[in-house]
């Protein structure tokens, strides 16, 4: 009972949609009609979202503190083989959520001399696999949902970078990166209070920075919620459709959002009949291959490192999301 209390009303805020819908009802609006649950929808999970935004970038940027490009250089550069990709893909579960954000951090890695397989495991893994992602998949779906999700994305990230080092790519890299030099800046101890005025600051300027995509989410999902017929999402992404989650996966890829602003859209699918997995790759679709982060990773390597990068996360999606399809019935 006291983790259904976490789950439901902490980490799920279902007093605020309560709280939203007493309030709307005393405007007058129809709460049954579908522009009243549009509104519903719009103002709730805006609110939901944009606070656990807030709170999760503030602590994990706490974390993050911890471990600028330098110190975790020195900490993966003592790791070597697949072990060496377990911890570079772990290191990317406390970065910022935005894929374009791991861009840098990947140069970074990548200038300082780490192994290529190394920083590309931290490549994959910091924009699908994040403390953030595993924190709001329990809100919405659940801990076993989130827990199998983050294994999974901890596979993809692992696997992949251990094939890209076996595929001795190093030269697919540019060579104003492969012939960087890393400047070993000693890095100032900072005090609690220092560290909490640089999560501040962290938080603050995300939600600046991504409040209009989680709008945008947001009122994509009200829409798919309120106005599209369940019938048409079964049909193009429900059971009875072998390709869905093939499909899903592939218009994710082209659009910019963080994980934020794509769970409204996730749920709403989910409640319109679309499988557990289809909605799972559409969201890692958008998060992990967004078309910006594709366009700056263009910068640093070379287009076959790159074809070869945007096919193994996409098969590695696909295979993820089919899998959630089979095992659906023991996770809900």
């Amino acid at each position: 009972m006291i983790w259904d209390f976490i789950q439901d009303e902490i980490l799920g805020m279902k007093w605020l949609n309560r709280l939203t819908g007493s309030l709307l009802s005393l405007t007058g609006l129809d709460m049954e009609s579908r522009i009243g649950k549009s509104v519903h929808f719009f103002i709730y999970d805006s609110i939901k979202i944009l606070v656990l935004l807030g709170v999760l970038i503030l602590l994990i940027s706490y974390i993050q503190s911890y471990f600028p490009p330098e110190r975790s250089r020195k900490i993966l550069g003592r790791f070597h083989g697949i072990r060496a990709n377990i911890i570079g893909a772990l290191l990317g579960t406390v970065t910022p959520f935005c894929s374009c954000s791991s861009i840098p951090l990947f140069i970074g890695f990548t200038s300082a001399g780490l192994p290529l397989g190394v920083t590309f495991s931290f490549l994959i893994s910091s924009p699908m696999v994040d403390l953030g992602s595993l924190i709001l998949l329990m809100s919405i779906f659940g801990w076993k949902v989130a827990v199998v999700y983050v294994i999974l994305g901890l596979v993809i990230a692992v696997a992949g970078g251990t094939m890209i080092e076996k595929l001795h790519l190093e030269n697919e890299i540019e060579d104003f990166i492969r012939n960087g030099k890393a400047i070993d800046i000693p890095q100032e101890e900072l005090h609690f209070r220092d560290r909490l005025k640089y999560a501040w600051r962290q938080a603050l300027d995300t939600v600046k920075r991504v409040y209009p995509y989680v709008l945008a989410g947001v009122g994509i999902g009200a829409v798919i919620h309120n106005w599209i017929p369940k019938e048409w999402v079964v049909a193009v992404l429900g059971g009875d459709n072998p390709f869905g989650v093939f499909l899903a996966a592939i218009f994710g890829i082209p659009m910019y959002a963080d994980i934020f602003a794509t769970i409204p859209i996730v749920e709403a699918l989910l409640a319109k009949g679309a499988l557990l997995g289809v909605v799972l790759a559409f969201m890692m679709g958008v998060i992990t291959l967004s078309f910006p982060s594709m366009v700056m990773l263009r910068k640093a390597v070379k287009p076959k490192l790159l074809g070869i990068f945007i096919g193994i996360c996409t098969v590695g999606i696909i295979v993820v999301g089919y899998t959630f399809n089979i095992i659906q019935p023991w996770l809900i």
